[in-house]
């Protein structure tokens, strides 16, 4: 027999703010008429950085990034991944001094631990730090 809870807010024993919640990794949730798996539908990773400053302007499992050299830098995370092979990375970029357009953005290596990243080009061709990159990950962590 299955059973229904319905609750307006779930709070600590005290009753002075919120829960943890915990969920497996087989935890489902339904989608219309699919179901789907909660885990790993969530972000495991995302960063807003500014490559101006090199500041982090706000993160999740992003211990630190490196700058390798303008206009290329890397992630490296809290948190790792299972499989280097088996995560996915989007990524966005601005360059706000530019009038062209970011024509050359790309992960070069995505490892277990971080990802490096080519996100921008100046108005001159060259490389240039973007006012702002952007990136997220999905995927397993190990």
């Amino acid at each position: 027999m299955s059973s229904q809870l319905n609750v307006d807010t779930i709070v600590d024993k005290a009753g002075s703010g919120g829960s943890n919640v915990k969920m497996a990794n087989t935890s489902t949730y339904v989608d219309g008429s699919a179901t789907q798996n909660t885990v790993q539908g969530l972000a495991k990773v995302w960063i807003s950085y500014n490559g101006s400053t090199n500041a982090i302007v706000g993160s999740l499992n992003v211990t630190s990034v490196t700058d390798i050299a303008a206009g290329h830098f890397k992630y490296n995370y809290t948190n790792s991944f299972g499989t280097a092979s088996a995560y996915s990375v989007a990524l966005g970029a601005a360059l706000e001094s530019s009038a062209r357009p970011i024509d050359k953005f790309q992960n070069e290596t995505a490892l277990t631990g971080s990802v490096t990243v080519f996100p921008s080009r100046a108005t001159s061709g060259g490389m240039a730090d973007p006012d702002q990159a952007t990136a997220t990950c999905f995927g397993d962590l190990a």
